[in-house]
């Protein structure tokens, strides 16, 4: 994370007709970083969009795009910004060249040279210069990302972009967007209540559910934390003895035996398990699931918060 953030959401709130809609948002996103913002039917994520992008005016708080306060400088905050919201629309009987020249034209400083590297960017050269209405879902997809980085934005946001893809068309998808935090340090804002989507692309995850931000989980942290492992091992009850004997978490997790030490105890934690006479069959991580902590986390929320109702 940078000192200045791309993206910074500060206590937003958002109320339509005396509902609050979204309630004390705070987000902020670095160069290059991949947000997965994630949420059922109704959790306020496409409202949360339509405030980033200035469709429609916060309650209260404050958006900041770039260094740009985007209820008080929104021409120049809104200059950083990229979106494809669903599928993206072109126009059906012109090129994907001509439309993206087309494009363009609606902003200063696009050169020739970057319309052509967008291109390559996107992997579109072989079909740049074939009618849009040709092409498949996929292509579309990519000639939509070409567009929304024309301009270099330093934000690009993407609500349920996948939709309709195949898992091949989907694979392509994330492997152009990762390049594209990569090679150009622009931050990805990815709206989706595909879960599988989140686990593949993002680096961290936003959990919202009725307006509120629930969680916020990493998905890149580094290895060297106390995680769990689970063991196959005989005889488990000797194994279990031995390691709380010797000042080990463990426990029976599924038949298996689960222990919490790092990374880089695994080895030596193996090697006195055989010095005791205890079989060790297998090692493997043992991790909650997204899918396992979404679920919990949105299921402790329907117990309570019902003054935020989210469209």
């Amino acid at each position: 994370m940078t000192d200045h953030p791309v993206l910074h959401i500060e206590g937003v709130n958002k109320i339509i007709d005396g509902k609050t809609i979204l309630k004390d948002i705070h987000l902020k996103a670095g160069k290059g970083e991949i947000i997965g913002l994630l949420g059922p039917n109704g959790s306020g994520k496409t409202t949360l969009i339509k405030l980033i992008t200035g469709l429609i005016k916060m309650s209260s708080g404050s958006i900041i795009i770039n260094g740009f306060p985007i209820d008080r400088q929104f021409e120049k905050a809104i200059q950083s910004v990229g979106a494809i919201v669903e599928n993206p629309e072109f126009y059906p009987y012109l090129t994907g060249y001509e439309n993206l020249k087309h494009y363009a034209n609606m902003h200063s400083g696009i050169s020739q040279e970057r319309l052509e590297e967008v291109v390559g960017r996107v992997g579109l050269e072989d079909a740049i210069d074939d009618k849009v209405k040709t092409y498949s879902l996929g292509m579309r997809q990519r000639l939509g990302i070409a567009q929304a980085i024309l301009h270099r934005p330093k934000l690009l946001i993407l609500d349920e972009p996948t939709n309709g893809l195949d898992p091949a068309g989907m694979k392509d998808f994330r492997e152009h967007l990762r390049e594209l935090a990569k090679e150009e340090e622009t931050v990805i804002l990815f709206a989706t209540h595909l879960l599988k989507e989140v686990e593949d692309l993002c680096d961290r995850v936003v959990i919202l559910q009725k307006g509120r931000v629930k969680s916020s989980v990493s998905l890149t942290e580094a290895e060297e934390k106390l995680e769990t492992a689970l063991l196959e091992v005989q005889p488990q009850e000797k194994a279990l003895q031995w390691l709380t004997e010797n000042g080990y978490e463990a426990w029976m997790e599924k038949g298996l035996l689960a222990v919490k030490a790092e990374k880089r105890q695994i080895p030596a934690l193996n090697k006195q398990l055989v010095i005791h006479d205890i079989d060790v069959y297998s090692i493997a991580p043992f991790k909650q699931s997204l899918e396992d902590e979404y679920m919990t986390l949105t299921a402790a929320m329907e117990e309570g918060d019902s003054d935020v109702s989210a469209d």
